[in-house]
């Protein structure tokens, strides 16, 4: 069977991901191009007992057969954090980099290869199409920070689980933002916040405040006052992002 290259991860990281690799490759035939870890799993942010494992498969061609056999092991994988891979083709990764800009960059940002060769680390993403896309981004986020908060109905522990959702999802949009604006993207949530701020110009306290909250909990009384703060801000980022030319 093929050797697996985990060295670097953090221990825990490789001693759960390692088995599911290798189950992968001990009879694939020849249809696996290679395999990478990303996401959380390979930053100071991962933690053992909440962060999920990310990693993405690519095949020489879509083979249904390969899905087949991968979708029973999901169960027995994702009692140890390992989340179901993204599954795609060589092919797919070229002609998708114009449409998932963003979700493609923070891939090239934050990955290891663990078998075979690297695709992620040469590809070229477009200047125009990042920037489209994270408008496009940021608008959603606001529509949804809207209706978020408005069905939420006032109850603290729904607008608490809406809070530490959304922030998940701005931080690779975030990594989009300072690209575009010629700085160069960190991987940790907190530096990534930092950096943003210092990119646009804009205060950005309130996503601080709601990642911490994220895992050491909100104070009491305090969660309309945030949400203005975090809607204020997310509209800034808005208007930074207006602000660059493509």
């Amino acid at each position: 069977m093929p050797e697996l290259m985990l060295d670097g991860l953090d221990p825990v990281v490789a001693e759960r991901a390692g088995p599911f690799f290798s189950e992968m490759l001990r009879d694939p035939g020849d249809i696996i191009h290679s395999l990478h870890l990303t996401g959380s799993a390979l930053t100071e942010d991962f933690d053992k007992k909440t962060s999920d494992i990310n990693s993405v498969v690519v095949l020489k061609s879509m083979e249904l057969g390969f899905l087949e056999t991968l979708a029973p092991k999901g169960k027995k994988y994702r009692k140890s954090g390992v989340a179901s891979p993204l599954i795609m083709t060589p092919e797919y990764v070229l002609n998708s980099l114009d449409v998932f800009p963003i979700e493609f960059l923070n891939i090239r940002l934050c990955h290891q290869t663990v078998f075979g060769g690297d695709i992620f680390r040469d590809m070229v993403i477009k200047r125009e199409d990042l920037r489209h896309q994270c408008e496009r981004e940021i608008k959603v986020k606001l529509i949804g920070l809207r209706q978020g908060y408005l069905s939420s109905m006032g109850d603290a522990r729904t607008l608490a689980d809406n809070f530490s959702s959304s922030i998940t999802g701005h931080i690779p949009l975030f990594r989009g933002v300072i690209e575009l604006k010629g700085g160069t993207p960190p991987l940790p949530a907190h530096k990534v916040i930092d950096t943003l701020s210092q990119s646009t110009g804009v205060d950005c306290s309130a996503f601080r405040e709601v990642l911490s909250a994220k895992k050491d909990g909100y104070k009491k009384g305090s969660l309309d006052n945030l949400f203005e703060r975090y809607y204020e801000a997310t509209e800034r980022i808005k208007k930074a992002i207006d602000e660059i030319s493509a």
